[in-house]
């Protein structure tokens, strides 16, 4: 099978799992609209498409290193529960569009957001190492060629999900009301804090030979 092709549905599918930085984009295209729910999973996407070029360079090592992965990890859990703090404390507030101009993301900062949220989680390089080690063994990945497309094929396919997502949740924002966005903010506020908090767990207990684990 051509390595583009089951790069893209590596990046569909992985990027289809429900994470952080999913209720992140759908509570942020909720309230800014289409353009930054994109931003968001372009930032996502181009994550994921480094991290499976750096899984297919063999980086994922790396992460055995305890404090190269416990930096990471801390960092990750600190990114997602600021998130999380910020969407909360609009949802507890008591009139509606009353964001401060930080709040109201750009789609620059929407972008770099998820940038960061998205690549500091360690757990989603070693995830992609354990795929290429896998795709490795099938045989998918012989050649120089055949990596570089089953990175791009990555990368297509977790933007072409994101893209749909981000679509999706715009349309169905046309008709939602000011207290389903609140509720909105609350759940994905708490997920987010939920998220960092499992993050920053698993990242002190964890022993120095760490495991993959779920997506952000």
């Amino acid at each position: 099978m051509n390595a583009a092709i089951v790069g893209f549905g590596l990046g569909f599918f992985v990027a289809l799992q429900l994470g952080p930085m999913s209720l992140f984009l759908i509570r942020s295209t909720l309230r800014s609209g289409w353009s930054v729910g994109l931003s968001i999973g372009a930032g996502i996407a181009s994550v994921d498409g480094l991290y499976a070029a750096a899984g297919a360079g063999g980086a994922t090592p790396l992460l055995t290193i305890h404090p190269v992965r416990l930096a990471l990890g801390l960092v990750g859990a600190m990114v997602l529960v600021w998130l999380g703090a910020r969407t909360l404390h609009g949802a507890l507030r008591v009139r509606i569009g009353g964001e401060t101009p930080f709040e109201a993301s750009t789609p620059r900062r929407a972008f770099l957001t998820a940038l960061g949220g998205t690549a500091s989680n360690p757990s989603t390089i070693v995830s992609w190492g354990a795929i290429f080690a896998a795709a490795s063994t099938a045989g998918l990945v012989h050649t120089t060629g055949s990596a570089v497309l089953l990175v791009a094929g990555v990368a297509v396919g977790s933007f072409t999900w994101v893209t749909l997502l981000a679509t999706g949740v715009a349309l169905a924002g046309r008709s939602v009301s000011k207290r389903a966005l609140l509720v909105t903010d609350g759940v994905a506020g708490a997920g987010l804090m939920g998220f960092g908090g499992v993050l920053a767990y698993t990242t002190l207990v964890a022993p120095a030979g760490i495991e993959p684990a779920h997506k952000v």
